[in-house]
């Protein structure tokens, strides 16, 4: 099983490459963390800045590509199933496959400009490794999210890629307005714990507040930032975030194992 997976990863990467759909993918965030070098200054402002078109373009990019691999690849997809090739095996290979040369490309292309710039200072390179770990790590999420939505939405593309930009939108940009809004409502009420719980649901926001930690920026967030402060600032906030993220990684990934172990292809 081990060697035919190994086999499947690697004839994932080289299609991609040969595509040369990743390496343009990579030259985006080389081209932006060179141009913020340039601009930017320092070490800590480019990776702020970096981490903010990270936490946009990474998951939207990811999620459309996991579905696109789907419904463009249906007869390879239903060519391989032919095969004696356990669907497990399968799905691991082709999720890996796609979801690692992704995270690889926005490695490289972030963290090459580092080279002719030397834009690694005191302390900043912990920022580096954290910023780097969560975009692979959503860059995994939501290809498994474009995944789930591919094979669920199977027969059906337009609902396939509609459900999966209102997937972003909700996460990217309503998500923190419906939480300003119970803010704003409840502000009165200790609903810290609250607002604490309801952000660990959303990988984007829990990767924003990583980072915001990460850099002592949380100030900039008033009350929001003193909560989130005073939990994910912890020791045990850290282990907690990070463990919910690692939830995150395995929900999408088995669901979609599942829909694809059941599905009538």
């Amino acid at each position: 099983m081990m060697r035919i997976y190994l086999q499947i990863l690697r004839n994932e990467f080289k299609t991609l490459l040969r595509a040369k759909w990743v390496l343009g993918y990579g030259l985006i965030f080389l081209l932006l963390t060179d141009t913020l070098f340039r601009f930017a200054g320092g070490g800590t402002e480019v990776w702020i800045s970096v981490s903010n078109i990270m936490l946009l373009l990474i998951p939207i990019i990811s999620l459309i590509y996991g579905i696109l691999y789907i419904y463009q690849s249906r007869d390879y997809l239903e060519l391989l199933l032919t095969q004696p090739v356990n669907r497990s095996t399968l799905f691991w290979g082709l999720y890996t496959g796609i979801s690692a040369p992704l995270a690889v490309a926005f490695i490289i292309g972030a963290a090459l400009p580092l080279g002719w710039h030397g834009g690694i200072t005191e302390g900043s390179g912990s920022q580096l490794l954290l910023v780097l770990a969560l975009g692979s790590v959503l860059t995994f999420i939501f290809v498994g999210l474009g995944f789930v939505m591919g094979l669920w939405f199977y027969d059906d593309k337009i609902k396939g890629f509609g459900f999966s930009i209102i997937i972003w939108l909700f996460m990217a940009v309503i998500y923190d307005g419906l939480i300003m809004v119970i803010i704003f409502l409840f502000g009165d009420y200790p609903i810290e714990t609250g607002i604490i719980a309801v952000t660990m649901l959303n990988p984007m926001d829990l990767a924003r507040i990583l980072i915001l930690m990460e850099f002592d920026i949380s100030a900039l967030m008033g009350y929001t930032g003193a909560v989130f402060n005073q939990f994910f600032g912890t020791y045990l906030g850290t282990i907690a975030s990070f463990g919910m993220l690692g939830i995150w990684l395995a929900i999408p990934a088995f669901a979609g194992l599942r829909i694809f172990r059941r599905k009538d292809f």
